[in-house]
């Protein structure tokens, strides 16, 4: 028993810990003050950190900062080399300059200019997918303002669906144990697929219900509400990650809109994992004002 409170426990702190990256990347994350919060070590920290999610926390923050600006330098066309740097969490535009280019082999700027189009290729070709992206231009949008929703969830490091599937089983299990009626399945991207190799995203399935569960192992977090633009998708598993690179490639630099550093997300209608259907959503994609 106290085996289990304890791993129970270690994936609270790794959960919280990474939801905390997420939520604060565009300042300087202070690993000592997050440690205390737990009233735990940096070492303990770290430890657990590593134990959970198989990655190093340090290693993490620059993986994260890296991929959102990899992203953002192509939607947001108006914001200058270093506004995106600020907006990951980078002090100077020369350490992000040097950092990118450690880890693309470009410049931000040749990124910019079509460089990601090469990098972006590889990622979807070695994920199986099709050889050409499917048209959407005919998806329409709805702009909408979201609130706050809590929610449980199970975080998954890889676009992999049998592991995926286990997790939206959990999740089931959770709900029926729990008595659940009325809820929404949400899997969140805190990725972009088109960007970032798959076995390296991470993919939460998360269910949002307005009912409080007390003592529960499934990890409780808010997702935070803002101003998206909407797409209802109807579509095969494979073609999600290619609708996910055509909102962000090619209706978001066109739209009039820029994205923000918050995740895109999902809700099922149709839970596909559950069903072996295919897509039945929609995609909520984060925008701000130019």
């Amino acid at each position: 028993m106290q085996r289990k409170i304890t791993r129970d426990l270690h994936i609270n702190i790794a959960n919280k810990t990474m939801s905390y990256i997420y939520m604060y990347i565009d300042t300087a994350i202070n690993i000592d003050e997050l440690a205390l919060s737990f009233s735990i070590s940096k070492k303990h920290l770290h430890n657990i950190f590593k134990e959970q999610l198989g990655i190093n926390i340090y290693e993490s923050i620059k993986s994260i900062r890296l991929q959102k600006a990899s992203n953002i330098l192509l939607t947001n066309k108006y914001s200058t080399i270093t506004q995106v740097a600020n907006m990951c969490g980078y002090s100077s535009q020369s350490s992000f300059i040097k950092a990118f280019k450690n880890r693309f082999e470009v410049s931000p700027t040749q990124w910019r200019k079509g460089a990601y189009e090469a990098y972006s290729d590889k990622i979807m070709e070695n994920s199986l997918l099709k050889d050409s992206l499917p048209n959407f231009d005919t998806s329409k949008v709805r702009i909408v303002k979201t609130q706050d929703r809590l929610i449980y969830y199970i975080r998954q490091k890889g676009y992999i669906v049998k592991e995926a599937k286990k997790k939206w089983q959990q999740l089931q299990a959770f709900a029926y144990t729990n008595d659940l009626k009325d809820y929404e399945q949400i899997g969140i991207y805190h990725d972009n697929p088109a960007l970032t190799p798959h076995d390296q995203c991470f993919y939460i399935a998360a269910l949002s219900s307005k009912k409080k569960i007390e003592n529960t192992n499934i990890p409780c977090n808010t997702l935070k509400g803002g101003l998206y633009a909407t797409f209802d998708l109807y579509a095969g598993d494979r073609e999600a990650a290619w609708f996910v690179k055509w909102a962000y490639h090619k209706w978001l630099p066109t739209s009039g809109f820029e994205t923000t550093t918050d995740s895109s997300f999902l809700i099922m209608h149709k839970n596909h994992f559950l069903e072996d259907n295919e897509i039945d959503a929609t995609f909520y994609l984060p925008i701000k004002s130019v």
